[in-house]
């Protein structure tokens, strides 16, 4: 099977030697993604951030050939369970319709300390 892969930008990418996503044959899987806007800049609420990080995941699905409707699990990672409910709405503005396998917990910390959510998402394509 032939493995192709979607790239954000992120700085990390080429630091750490991974990729946004990648997709082998009909299954896709797109790494940590955090709520970084091209400037660097991340912010302070939660819902923009989860928003943002929704985006990002979406739009390197949509490179590797996917769409929201392929999507069959989510997972989110939180730094304070008071913002699960913000975070949890702009999941459901995401994927509402397909209702994936989702998982949402509350960590200590993610890598930058203004992150507040971080987003993965695993799909699998007709």
């Amino acid at each position: 099977m032939s493995r192709t892969s979607a790239r954000s930008g992120s700085p990390f990418e080429a630091a750490i030697g991974f990729s946004r996503a990648v997709r082998i044959g009909s299954t896709v899987a797109v790494s940590g993604t955090a709520p970084v806007w091209p400037d660097g800049s991340v912010d302070p609420d939660p819902a923009v951030q989860a928003r943002r990080c929704w985006e990002i995941a979406v739009t390197a699905l949509e490179e590797l050939g996917g769409s929201v409707e392929d999507v069959i699990r989510t997972r989110q990672f939180v730094v304070d369970a008071a913002d699960g409910h913000a975070i949890g709405q702009v999941h459901g503005e995401f994927f509402r319709g397909v209702q994936p396998a989702s998982t949402m917990v509350v960590v200590a910390g993610l890598l930058d300390p203004r992150w507040k959510v971080e987003v993965e998402l695993d799909a699998v394509l007709d």
